[in-house]
This record gives C-alpha cells, structure tokens and sequence, in this order.
C-alpha cells in the first residue's frame, strides 16, 4: 500500500504535459476540453501544469469544460497510457486510529492478493482536500476509487459518474450513491443511542459532536428521536474535526456551565467520551450513576477505560473486505452490486 498523505503537493510539482495525451477512461481527449472551451490545447495543459500563467477568465473556462467532459489530465508515458494501471486509489479521513485503519488495512490485503496496489490519499475531514486528492490520483489512471462518505461536493459527483471506472463508497448510506457503496446509516446510530438513553431514564440528554458530516447525522438522529420523546432543548456543543480527549473535557466544562442538570452524553468520538468520562472524574460527577456517557467508534482502549467504556461499534473489517470485493468483482466483469449495510451495534459497558 503506498501512502500519499498529501498526494496533491506531488501532483502541482509534475512536469510539462506528454506531447501526446491519450484521453480519459470515456474517451474525451485534451483536445475535446480545448474545443469546448475555444482555446488551443496548450492552455489546457497549462491550466493543469501552470495555471498562475493562464488569464482568470480562461482559467475557469477551461475548468469549467474539464467539469462538463469527465476528463481526467494523463501524466503517464505515451506508450504506458494504454495499459492497465492496477492501480486502485482509496481517499480516507485519517489512519490515525483504528476506526479507518482496520477498513484500509483489510482493504489493501484483500486488492493486494488480487494483484492490485493501494494508492493512499488522507483528506482529514476536508471537502476541498479530498478534491485535490482525487485530482491527483485520478491523473494516475486508478482501475478503481474507494472513498469514505457520501457527502461530496456536486461538481466532484458529477466528475465521478463521467470518468467511467468502479466507485465505492464506504462509512455511510445514501438513496443515490455514485456507483456502488458498502457502509451504515449514522443517523440510525444517532437515533438508537437516544432511545438507549430514554430507556435508562435519562431526563436531561446532552451532545458533543465534531463538525464533520458523518457526526452530524448522528447527531440529527439523536436530535429528532429525542423530540419525539418530548425532549427538545438538548445542550449541544459542536466542534471540528479530528477529535481529542482535551476537546471531550473542555466541552464538559461547556455543558455543566450551561446545563448542570445534563445526566447523558453522546459523543461522536470514544476520545470525545473519554474526555467527558476524565473531566467528570474530576468535577466529582458519578459515571454513570450521575452521568451516563456513551461514545462511537469502539477504540482499542474503550473495553480498557475505567469505567469501561460504552459505546457503538461498526465493522470496520467488514467494510474494507466488502469494498474490496465489490471493485475485484466490478473489474471482472460483474455488474454492480447494491448497496451494503453492515449495520451497527452498541456495546454497553460501565458508562451506561
């Protein structure tokens, strides 16, 4: 597995265009943009190679073509361009703890026996860099995309269904996926820790939630569930992405300040929750007598913590070996297979 963790600065040092370009997985040439876009073929390949030399105005109608066409500059050698790459690239958050890692590890083993190699790009929660990162792995003529999430930019979806090469998306769900997808509904998660709450007796329920857009729907479930309860002045503190175990106490501090009465807390984040579970020790609040607090992801230290923590488990594993196979499947020839839903569980420990 080869690992670009920032994929993009190597992409804006590559050399001047091949003399030749041989087109995207679709067909469209370079000069299919520069037609479209009334310019000659150079200032394409300058807008990819040099855009600070390239007018504003014909900067963005040239990007404006790429957009519309699907296509995708090629920095490989003339005579490499028409062979088979085994290239696949896979676009993950962060492999800084074992909520990805588990699901890029299985997923480059599984493509690895397969004969493929795993190109590595971490976008950290950013829209933008995920786009710059696909940007520049796409350039490299990847057989196939692993991505995480659903929520993409609408320029970046359109571009991929064009570009004519096996998508999967993983670690979420959606009614319009871009080719196929292998994930779980976070607003589901959301919403089952609420009723998990509701059914311990919580009365004052609270959230601390990173920005990010899985988090969120999380925490949209949990929101809507706990109205239809009657419950719906909820202490929420919101926060960006990545999360730390500092973040979880600063945002007890935050919700006992305002709401002194909070008797649950769900965390987008086990480390969120450890902070939460650290800084009640601290203020002497009884977990979970006092103060139940439930987490995601089921780190490796959450089964360790004292109290134990409790919290949602997803199968990471499952997630990367199903992705895996849905692309060797795509790449043989099947056709594409509906969306999978691994599912959820949540694991009670002492914090509940």
């Amino acid at each position: 597995m080869t690992k670009l963790a920032d994929i993009s600065d190597e992409a804006a040092k590559a050399g001047a265009a091949p003399r030749r370009t041989r087109g995207t997985p679709k067909g469209v040439r370079i000069t299919d943009v520069a037609a479209s876009a009334g310019v000659s073929p150079i200032t394409v390949s300058r807008v990819f190679n040099a855009p600070e030399t390239v007018a504003p105005e014909t900067l963005a109608r040239v990007r404006r073509a790429v957009s519309e066409l699907g296509y995708v500059p090629n920095r490989l050698a003339g005579g490499l361009s028409s062979a088979k790459s085994r290239l696949i690239a896979a676009i993950v958050p962060t492999v800084a703890h074992s909520l990805f890692s588990e699901t890029v590890q299985v997923f480059s083993d599984t493509m690895s026996r397969a004969g493929y190699q795993v190109l590595l790009g971490l976008s950290g929660y950013s829209d933008e860099n995920e786009d710059q990162l696909l940007d520049a792995v796409l350039s490299r003529r990847p057989e196939g995309v692993l991505l995480t999430g659903v929520a993409h930019t609408p320029t970046l979806r359109e571009r991929l269904r064009k570009i004519g090469i096996p998508i999967v998306e993983t670690w979420d769900m959606t009614d319009d996926p871009i080719d196929m997808l292998v994930g779980f509904s976070h607003y589901r998660i959301g919403a089952a820790v609420a009723e998990r709450f509701v059914a311990r007796g919580a009365a004052h329920p609270a959230l601390v939630c990173a920005t990010d857009q899985r988090a969120l729907a999380r925490r949209r479930g949990f929101i809507d569930t706990l109205a239809l309860h009657g419950m719906r002045d909820i202490a929420d503190v919101l926060m960006p992405p990545p999360s730390s175990v500092a973040l979880g106490k600063d945002a007890l501090r935050r919700i006992q300040e305002s709401t002194p009465e909070v008797d649950a807390i769900f965390c987008s984040s086990d480390l969120l929750a450890l902070g939460v579970v650290s800084e009640a020790r601290r203020l002497r609040l009884d977990v979970p007598a006092r103060l139940a607090v439930c987490g995601f992801g089921d780190l490796d230290f959450a089964a360790d913590t004292t109290p134990a923590l409790t919290t949602v488990r997803v199968d990471g594993k499952r997630i990367g070996a199903t992705a895996a196979r849905c692309l060797i499947d795509r790449l043989g020839g099947a056709a594409p297979v509906a969306p999978v839903d691994v599912g959820f569980e949540i694991i009670e420990r002492e914090t509940l």
